[in-house]
């Protein structure tokens, strides 16, 4: 048998392309006492590693340099475990090691993948960060009008529908494309950015002002949002894409400027927020989510390529904008 792993071949310089990453064989890894050796079945290709291929210092995950293999969410088929695991042959895990056709897990970096979603590539959906944001940081309350930066993605197009699901009257997303603005499940508007001033439409999209933002974008999508802002608005800052997306930085930071001082007046609450390793808001969103899907009221957008020698430029698709929703890789 042979393993296949997606290496960065050179660091990039602006967004990445499909040649600054390699496809490689090698080995399939052994799995030593208290591992679990899976085979890679899907996983998913994120923005951030746009950041990663940076060299920035300092984000939640750690730089990627040449050689290394890069690595995010995948579900994978146990192919062995220890006894004690409670695992056994074909059992499916989430783990954080996807982009390599078999990977290790030492113990506590895998959770069971379990069948109260249809569908497994569904335990993929961005959909914790999003639930999490909307019910911590910024908690929809019944009649809210919300505002979803970067509503087209893989985390907005979740949010966007679970907004609505929390009780949002009005759900307002953005996104850089009229193709895309078209078919944002969950929204009752969309405002695309590049056509007129976002702040212009973002007026027209909430004529009542806005309780709740989800930011996922910074730059002018947040800052036309904060003009809006009701009294006791709350504010949930979840991405940075406007700067992850900047060929001309190295996707480590995303000014923007803003008024504070209306802020204050109005009393609103911002708030940074990253459900990364919260197995409890985890497990709350799995049952949630279940149960939505089973009663037909949400969906879980993602675009499919097969095979992991298609991962490069799935990346680079992400990295500018092609489709809609999260993109999967199927290994």
């Amino acid at each position: 048998m042979m393993s296949y792993e997606v290496k960065v071949a050179t660091l990039p310089r602006g967004l990445p392309q499909p040649a600054d990453l390699t496809v490689v064989p090698a080995p399939v890894p052994s799995a030593a006492a208290g591992e679990v050796l899976v085979r890679n079945r899907f996983f998913t290709v994120f923005a951030a590693l746009r950041t990663l291929l940076g060299g920035v210092q300092g984000a939640p995950m750690p730089p990627l340099r040449v050689g290394d293999t890069l690595f995010g969410p995948a579900v994978g088929a146990v192919v062995t475990a220890p006894a004690d695991s409670g695992l056994r042959p074909g059992d499916l895990v989430q783990h954080m090691l996807g982009w390599r056709t078999y990977a290790v897990l030492p113990p506590g970096r895998w959770r069971p993948a379990g069948a109260e979603l249809p569908d497994p590539v569904a335990h993929l959906a961005q959909g914790t960060t999003a639930y999490g944001a909307l019910t911590r940081a910024a908690a929809v309350r019944p009649g809210d009008t919300v505002f979803v930066s970067g509503g087209a993605g893989s985390v907005g197009s979740m949010a966007g529908q679970i907004a609505r699901l929390l009780g949002a009257a009005r759900v307002i997303g953005s996104t850089g494309s009229a193709w895309k603005a078209a078919r944002m499940p969950g929204y009752d508007a969309v405002v695309v950015r590049g056509e007129t001033p976002i702040a212009d439409q973002l007026a027209k999209a909430a004529p009542g002002g806005i309780d709740v933002v989800f930011d996922n974008v910074g730059g002018a999508d947040l800052r036309a949002a904060l003009d809006l802002a009701n009294p006791g608005a709350r504010v949930a800052l979840v991405g940075a894409l406007s700067g992850q997306l900047d060929p001309a930085g190295n996707g480590g930071e995303a000014p923007v400027e803003i008024d504070t001082y209306r802020l204050i007046l109005r009393q609103v609450s911002m708030t940074g927020y990253s459900a990364h390793g919260d197995d409890r808001i985890h497990a709350e969103w799995i049952s949630r989510f279940a149960g939505w899907l089973r009663d037909g009221v949400i969906t879980f957008p993602y675009h499919r390529v097969d095979g992991i020698e298609a991962a490069p430029q799935a990346l680079h698709d992400v990295l500018t904008g092609r489709h809609l929703g999260t993109m999967v890789v199927a290994v």
